[in-house]
């Protein structure tokens, strides 16, 4: 295998803050940094490659341009915003001309894209679409049975601590890509925990926004009520700098010093996962934050059946008008897309089928007679009885987010591993909530979750850039091992 790691990886992992210091100064052009992640994309990502990451779905024919045209810009002292130079990913489940934006399905392929409103806003700040990642198909919404990173269209993305492990998702190729020092920064997008988990499972930072602070226009959906494109990247710095960019806002001058309250009853039941979690709390607690506990309500059956109605509902709505909607001939709803997959079910249902699509469209969308009884109780419960008293007479709450990866496999499905449930009451109540990483078991990254209330954004980054300050003190993050496949 050839060293994923070579001299020039000190360029591929710089941040995105320290490449754009070094675009200033003149040390280093767009151009040499589109070229190099390239040959990076060659060597470690390509199906033809010797690791065979897979975490791209397609490259953006313009890039090389594009970074021209930026250094060209700056060397006229023209500098269009905060990304200015800097290559981004996107989801492939985003629309921007020149790239599939297809949710891993073949269903869509050849379909026309238009620009998402995210992307107008990467564009507008001076970014490099340098091309879209792979996900789980349909978002990892079409299967109970479906596996984390695994999709008709791209395959089965890997992640590079171990390559028999999952990449997580749906966000899968997003989490990989930055690991693997394939981007500086990704767009992913989240409904219950699709950015937060390939952010733990891949030692990135990942922030699902509050619902609705970043534009979904030209995002494949599931769900209007808990959809919400976020920002990715190796640091909380870099995070908040394309969170910025992508919600129209900026970081207030001063933020008071966040309070925090441990949710203790949002553990992830994995002994050395929570054991850490426990350490890093006690090293936040003596670097002079104050962090009291609480607990917060358990999601249970009732929760867990009314999440699914709700989604099952919206998806029905809201998937066939954005289908409907969009460019090109091909399928118009959910039901042409059941349709489709079961006459290309040779492509579309090698491992696992469509059985939530079926229950999605029995469900009567919006109009059937479950939606809106499930949509208050699942507020009631997310807002009043979790959410609320948690966070009274604190800024944030705080948990472990997943256990180390677990191994990919698609003969039994997606067989997840160890989890907390920290993602679930955020998700219903469109709340925001972070990940990043705080160590490693067995040699595999495992993340800490920051959840704020709605519209907190800025005070989780800033709670986060505190956490990861203290982590980092504990014993900085290396870069991934690429371990290879192993037996047990």
């Amino acid at each position: 295998m050839r060293d994923p790691h070579p001299p020039s990886s000190k360029v591929a992992y710089l941040s995105a803050k320290e490449i754009l210091r070094r675009f200033e100064i003149g040390d280093l052009r767009s151009i040499e940094v589109i070229d190099l992640l390239l040959s990076r994309v060659e060597a470690i990502d390509a199906n033809d490659s010797k690791v065979a990451l897979n975490s791209l779905a397609a490259l953006s024919d313009d890039a090389r341009y594009v970074a021209k045209e930026r250094d060209d810009e700056r060397a006229r002292g023209v500098v269009r915003g905060a990304l200015h130079g800097l290559p981004v990913l996107i989801k492939d489940n985003i629309e921007a001309p020149g790239l599939p934006g297809i949710a891993g399905s073949t269903a869509l392929l050849g379909r026309g894209t238009r620009e998402a409103a995210l992307v107008t806003r990467l564009r507008d700040a001076g970014a490099i679409v340098f091309g879209s990642t792979n996900l789980s198909e349909w978002a990892n919404i079409r299967s109970p049975r479906s596996t984390s990173g695994y999709s008709a269209s791209g395959g089965l993305v890997a992640n590079p601590w171990s390559l028999d492990r999952s990449a997580g998702g749906s966000s899968s190729g997003s989490g990989a890509a930055l690991a693997a020092g394939l981007a500086p920064l990704a767009v992913g997008t989240e409904t219950d925990g699709s950015i937060i988990c390939p952010a733990s499972l891949n030692g990135v930072v990942g922030l699902k926004p509050t619902v609705g602070n970043v534009p979904a226009t030209y995002v494949i959906p599931i769900s209007t009520s808990q959809d919400s494109p976020g920002p990715m990247g190796r640091n909380v710095d870099d995070v908040a700098l394309l969170y910025g960019v992508l919600s129209h806002s900026a970081a207030p001058d001063s933020v008071p010093t966040p309070t925090f309250a441990v949710a203790t009853t949002w553990r992830t039941g994995h002994p050395q996962t929570d054991q850490l979690f426990d350490d890093v709390v006690a090293s936040l607690r003596e670097s002079g934050l104050s962090i009291v506990e609480k607990e917060a309500a358990l999601p249970g059956e009732t929760e867990a059946l009314d999440e699914g109605a709700v989604l099952f509902a919206e998806l029905f709505d809201d998937l066939s008008a954005y289908l409907a909607d969009r460019p090109g001939d091909g399928v118009r709803s959910l039901a042409d897309v059941v349709a489709y997959e079961d006459v290309h079910r040779d492509r579309e249902q090698i491992y696992f089928g469509h059985e939530n699509f079926l229950t999605s469209i029995m469900s009567g969308g919006r109009a059937g007679g479950l939606y809106a009884d499930a949509r208050r109780r699942n507020l009631e419960w997310a807002v009043k009885t979790c959410l609320t008293p948690a966070l009274a007479d604190v800024d944030l709450l705080i948990a472990p987010a997943f256990g180390p990866s677990w191994k990919s496999d698609l003969v039994v499905g997606g067989s997840p591993g160890p989890a907390s449930p920290v993602t679930t009451a955020p998700a219903i109540a469109g709340w925001p909530i972070l990940s990043l990483p705080m160590g490693l078991i067995g040699g595999l990254p495992v993340g800490l979750a920051v959840v704020g209330r709605a519209n907190s954004e800025w005070t989780i980054l800033d709670g986060a850039r505190r956490i990861e300050r203290v982590v980092h003190q504990r014993g900085p993050m290396p870069l991934p091992s690429w371990l290879p496949a192993s037996r047990g």
